[in-house]
C-alpha cells in the first residue's frame, strides 16, 4: 500500500489545476442573431435559467445581442434564432429541442469553450459532465486492458498524461478520476485544487485500494484470461460511480445512498465489461472471440 501511494503521489503530482481553473474562468462569449426582441429574451432566458442572481449577471454580459458592436471582442458561439435566416452550418436555437440544441452545441464548439460554457450557462453542466464522466471511464477502461498487453503501448493508447514511469494501474486510474474531480467541480462553478478539493480527492484515493481490491478478487475467480474483462470493468465502474456521486454533491450538496450507488456500479460493470471485450476485440480479436466463448457472464463484486 505504501508503495501504491507514493506511485499515486507522484502520478496526481503530474496534474496542475490551475490549467483546469483558467479554462473555466475564460469567458465563453456568445453572439445572439434574432428577429424580435422576445426572441433574444426567449433565448437569453434559455442561456441564463437557474443561475443565482449574482452569477446570472455576470454570464448576462457574456450575451450580445446583434448587431454586434465593432468594438466587441471576437465571440465563440454565434447563435441564431429558428426564424432568422441563418448561413449554411450554424448553431439554430428551436424552444422546442433544447437538449439537441445542447449536443449540437457541445459537438461543434472548441473543447476548450465547453467547460467555460457548463460553468457560465447551467443548460450545458449536466451535459458537459457527463461526457466527461463518459471520456474518463473509456479511458481507463482502455487503459486497463492495454496495460495487460504490453506491445499496445504506447501504440495504441496515447493519452497526454500517461507517462511511461507510472509504476502500477492504480497510479494511472486515480490520477486520471483526481482530473475528472478538477473538471467537474469547475463546469459545476465550484473551486478547483487540491487544498479546495481535498475531502473529494481523498475520497477518490481512498476508493482506489477498494477498487482495486474488487479487481483482484474478480482475477482470481475467472479463469482463460477473463479477469482481463472484469477487471476493466471494475476500473469502468468504479470512475463512473465517482464521477456521478460528484456531480451530485456539487449540485446538491450531497451524494448517493449506499443502495443507489450499488446499483450504479452493477449497470456501470456491465457496460464496462461489454466496453473492454469491444476494445480487446480491436486489440485483440483471437483472445476476444476466445474469453466470448469460454467465460461466464461476469457478476459484479459489491463493495
Amino acid at each position: 500500500m505504501f508503495e501504491s501511494l507514493v506511485s499515486i503521489k507522484k502520478a496526481i503530482g503530474t496534474l496542475n489545476p490551475q490549467q483546469v481553473r483558467e479554462l473555466s474562468e475564460r469567458p465563453a462569449r456568445v453572439a445572439l442573431h434574432a428577429s424580435t426582441p422576445e426572441s433574444y429574451q426567449q433565448i437569453e432566458d434559455f442561456f441564463l435559467r437557474d443561475l443565482s442572481p449574482a452569477r446570472r449577471r455576470e454570464s448576462a454580459l457574456l450575451l450580445t445581442r446583434a448587431p454586434i458592436p465593432s468594438s466587441t471582442q471576437p465571440f465563440d458561439l454565434h447563435i441564431y434564432d429558428e426564424v432568422v435566416n441563418a448561413p449554411t452550418g450554424s448553431l439554430v436555437f428551436h424552444p422546442d429541442h433544447e437538449p439537441l440544441f445542447v449536443r449540437k452545441v457541445l459537438s461543434s464548439s472548441d473543447p476548450s469553450v465547453d467547460i467555460a460554457l457548463a460553468r457560465s450557462f447551467v443548460p450545458f453542466r449536466k451535459p458537459y459532465i457527463a461526457r466527461v464522466i463518459a471520456k474518463t471511464a473509456r479511458e481507463n477502461t482502455l487503459f486497463s486492458v492495454s496495460t495487460a498487453l504490453p506491445d499496445i503501448i504506447p501504440s495504441v493508447i496515447e493519452l497526454p498524461w500517461a507517462l511511461a514511469e507510472f509504476a502500477s494501474d492504480t497510479a494511472f486510474l486515480t490520477m486520471n478520476q483526481v482530473r475528472m474531480a478538477f473538471l467537474i467541480a469547475a463546469a459545476s462553478d465550484r473551486q478547483v485544487g487540491y487544498m479546495q478539493q481535498k475531502s473529494e480527492i481523498a475520497s477518490v484515493i481512498g476508493s482506489a485500494f477498494g477498487w482495486r481490491a474488487l479487481a483482484r478478487q474478480l482475477v482470481g475467480k475467472i479463469p482463460f484470461g477473463g479477469g482481463l474483462i472484469a477487471k476493466a470493468a471494475v476500473a469502468y465502474a468504479g470512475t463512473k460511480v465517482l464521477g456521478l456521486s460528484l456531480e451530485r454533491y456539487y449540485s446538491i450538496g450531497f451524494t448517493y445512498t449506499r443502495e443507489e450507488r450499488d446499483q450504479i456500479y452493477t449497470e456501470a460493470f456491465r457496460h464496462g465489461k461489454n466496453l473492454a471485450l469491444k476494445i480487446l476485440g480491436y486489440l485483440r480479436p483471437e483472445l476476444a472471440q476466445k474469453l466470448n466463448g469460454a467465460q461466464r457472464p461476469l457478476q459484479p463484486l459489491q463493495k
